[in-house]
């Protein structure tokens, strides 16, 4: 694991500790410095954590706090509570 990489987890690791702490904006701050470092150094945003945040407002999702999940046949429905974007993902 590269230094970008390292990099981008400590970032998402700040930004789930902010949406605990009500701290939005500061968590929508780390979110977008871990998206801008990934573009910048060409690794990409690995998959846990680009499905954990918002692709509209860049809020961290936090099931219960931040976002509501429900699941149907077939996929997951990840709706955020602040921008009312919705996600849609497979699952077996």
């Amino acid at each position: 694991m590269g230094i970008p990489a390292e990099r981008i987890e400590r970032l998402f690791a700040l930004a789930r500790e902010a949406v605990v702490d009500d701290e939005y904006d500061r968590a929508r701050e780390y979110v977008r410095l871990a998206r801008r470092i990934a573009e910048r150094n060409r690794c990409g945003v690995p998959r846990e954590f680009e499905r954990q945040t918002c692709d509209a407002c860049a809020v961290y999702l936090r099931p219960g706090k931040t976002s509501r999940v429900r699941l149907q046949p077939g996929h997951v429905v990840v709706r955020c509570l602040e921008c009312g974007e919705t996600g849609r993902y497979p699952h077996e």
